[in-house]
């Protein structure tokens, strides 16, 4: 039950992800993602089997920390108008999406709560939607080539130091597997996490692990 409920917020979220980089890039001069009918919210055009649906199965009949992914949008960076500024707003578009979501869910929670406590569908499924979007924006703010966090980082270097650090990107997967398969990774996005996480649980004023 806990899964038919956590999948369709998964979803929902990672194509919601994914669209508002499509859209930030298209406000941008980039026009790719519209002509490959990737600007919409239709699920059949964002879901990967495996990162959408077989991971976060896995994930949850493991009992672990659940995460997923859709098919990233495509975007032609030498497109866009404003070079590396409007390539880190493409970036941070994504993880804006997710905050907003999280944001939204934080104050609808709270209003449920108080005055309709009894709604516990309801907020199970905005809890949920708390996680997840939580998850997805800490985790995209790493700068880890090739998350969102990398190209962000990028503008602020100078240029010849960004290219050489987003060339890391061919060997992004890799990178990720070393350091999620070694801890660091949990480490690094665990605190910023269990912070942030710490301060919505105070605000909706509701016990840890209640849902």
């Amino acid at each position: 039950m806990d899964f038919i409920l956590f999948l369709p917020i998964l979803i929902f979220s990672v194509i919601a992800h994914e669209f508002a980089h499509g859209y930030a890039a298209f406000r941008c001069g980039d026009d790719t993602a519209y002509l490959l009918g990737r600007l919409n919210f239709n699920p059949l055009k964002h879901i990967d089997l495996i990162g959408t649906v077989i991971v976060p199965l896995v994930l949850f009949m493991l009992n672990a920390p659940l995460f997923g992914w859709a098919k990233p949008v495509p975007v032609n960076y030498y497109r866009l108008r404003g070079g590396r500024k409007d390539i880190a707003y493409v970036s941070f578009a994504g993880p804006l999406t997710n905050i907003l979501l999280m944001l939204a869910a934080v104050l609808i929670f709270k209003f449920t709560i108080t005055f309709a406590p009894g709604s516990l569908i309801a907020l199970k499924l905005l809890f949920y939607t708390i996680m997840i979007n939580l998850v997805l924006a800490v985790v995209n703010l790493v700068p880890v080539p090739p998350l969102d966090g990398s190209k962000i980082l990028a503008y602020f270097l100078p240029q010849q130091a960004a290219a050489k650090y987003l060339s890391l990107e061919r060997y992004g997967f890799l990178i990720l597997m070393v350091l999620v398969v070694t801890g660091i990774f949990g480490r690094i996005i665990t605190p910023a996490f269990n912070f942030i996480f710490s301060l919505i649980i105070n605000f909706i004023g509701v016990p840890y692990g209640a849902y």
